[in-house]
C-alpha cells in the first residue's frame, strides 16, 4: 500500500500536512472487517513502530477479538508484534469525546459531565449524527498528528518532534455508511459554518483528503459484498477521498485444476474412478459397501464446490477492474485466535501491506 498503490482519486491532489499514516478501514457487516483491521495494525507494527487501533462503533469487537474485556475511553497496549513493535487499541466513544472537546475547547468538562446525567449528549449526538462522526473521526485524526511528549507539545519544538504513532487504524463503519462518515464537512454544514466546531471538521478532513491517508475495503468473493463494495468505491471516488487497497478475506485455496473444473461443471466426472479411489480409502466396511452411493454423492459435492470455485473467479475478475491493489487473506479455521491473527499480519506483510 505504498503511495504509488492508489486508485483514482479526485480532483484534490490530497492535502500536505505532518503526521502519521492513517488507513481506514470499511467493509460490509460480515466480512471480517475488524479482524482485517487489527491483522493490518499487527502488520504494521512488525517493522517495529507504534501503532494505535482506533475502534468507533461502539461495539467491543477488539476487545472481544482479542480474548479481553472491554476496553475503556483510553489508548491500551495491546499487542506486541514479532518486530518489537506495539498495537495500541483505543475504544472510541461519542458521549466520552464530546465532554473531551468541551474540556479542551471550553473548559467545561463539568458542565458536561451534568448533560450527561441529563441525557443532552446523547440527545443531541442522535439529532445531529455529524456532530457524532466528527467527534469520533476526529479522535483518530488527533492520534495522526500527535507528536510525543502529548498532543502535539514537546519540552523542544513541537514541529521537530517524532511523532507518537508511526500508523493509526480506524476500524471504520460499514460500507453503506462510509461516505458520510468520512465527509464529516458535509455533515457538519448545517450545524456550523463557523466556530470550534466548524474549525475542528476541517482539521479532521485535512487528514482524511490527504495522500497520508487510504480507505481500504474489506470484502468477500460473494456478490453481495462484492456489489457494495464496488459502490462504496465509487461513492468515495465521486467524493475524492484516498482510495487504499481491497482487502479480500477469508479466501479457500482451490482444490480442483482447471481440467476437473470443467469436468465437475458439466457432470463428466469419472464417478467408477471415485468409487475406485473410495474403496482404497481406509472407510469402514458398511461404508465400503455403500461406495457407489458414496460416489455419487461426493460427485454431486464436487460439482457444487466447482461451481462456487467459478462464482468466486468471477467476483475476483470483477474486483479487479476496480483498479485498486488486492490483498487475499486465508479463510481460517476453528475461529480467529491472536495466533491466527499473527499468520494474517504475516500473510499481509508477504503481500507487501507494509510497502
Amino acid at each position: 500500500m505504498s503511495d504509488r498503490e492508489q486508485g483514482p482519486r479526485g480532483d484534490d491532489p490530497g492535502t500536505a500536512f505532518a503526521g502519521a499514516r492513517l488507513h481506514i478501514v470499511t467493509g460490509k457487516g460480515g466480512t471480517g472487517k475488524t479482524t482485517a483491521a487489527t491483522a493490518l495494525a499487527l502488520a504494521l507494527a512488525s517493522r517495529g513502530g507504534r501503532v494505535l487501533l482506533v475502534e468507533v462503533e461502539g461495539r467491543q469487537g477488539v476487545a472481544s477479538l482479542l480474548g479481553s474485556p472491554a476496553l475503556p475511553y483510553e489508548e491500551r497496549e495491546m499487542m506486541t508484534a514479532p518486530g518489537g513493535g506495539s498495537v495500541h487499541v483505543l475504544a472510541a466513544d461519542a458521549e466520552a469525546a464530546l465532554l473531551e472537546y468541551l474540556e479542551l475547547f471550553y473548559g467545561m468538562r463539568r458542565a458536561g459531565q451534568a448533560l450527561t446525567k441529563l441525557g443532552a449528549v446523547d440527545f443531541a449526538t442522535t439529532i445531529a449524527p455529524g456532530l457524532r462522526d466528527v467527534l469520533l473521526t476526529g479522535k483518530a485524526t488527533e492520534a495522526v498528528r500527535r507528536r510525543t511528549g502529548g498532543r502535539g507539545r514537546t519540552s523542544g519544538s513541537p514541529s521537530s518532534a517524532p511523532f507518537h504513532y508511526d500508523a493509526v487504524i480506524m476500524d471504520a463503519p460499514p460500507t453503506g455508511r462510509i461516505g458520510r462518515f468520512l465527509n464529516v464537512n458535509s455533515e457538519v454544514a448545517g450545524l456550523a459554518r463557523v466556530g470550534p466546531v466548524r474549525g475542528h471538521a476541517d482539521r479532521v478532513m485535512e487528514v482524511i483528503r490527504s495522500a497520508r491517508t487510504r480507505v481500504h475495503f474489506v470484502t468477500l468473493l460473494e456478490e453481495m459484498p462484492a456489489q457494495e463494495t464496488r459502490d462504496g468505491i465509487a461513492e468515495l471516488r465521486e467524493l475524492g477521498l484516498p482510495l487504499g487497497s481491497v482487502l479480500v478475506n477469508m479466501v479457500a485455496p482451490p482444490l480442483l485444476d482447471a481440467a476437473d473444473l470443467a469436468a465437475a461443471v458439466t457432470g463428466e466426472l469419472d464417478s467408477a474412478a471415485l468409487a475406485s479411489g473410495l474403496r482404497a480409502a481406509p472407510l469402514d466396511r458398511a461404508l465400503l459397501e455403500a461406495h457407489k452411493e458414496l460416489a455419487e454423492d461426493l460427485a454431486g459435492e464436487v460439482r457444487a464446490h466447482a461451481l462456487r470455485q467459478l462464482l468466486e473467479e468471477r467476483v475476483r475478475g470483477e474486483l479487479e477492474e476496480l483498479g485498486l491493489p488486492m490483498v487475499e487473506l486465508p479463510r481460517v479455521e476453528g475461529g480467529v485466535d491472536r495466533a491466527a491473527l499473527g499468520d494474517l499480519a504475516r500473510s499481509l506483510t508477504d503481500q507487501g501491506v507494509e510497502r
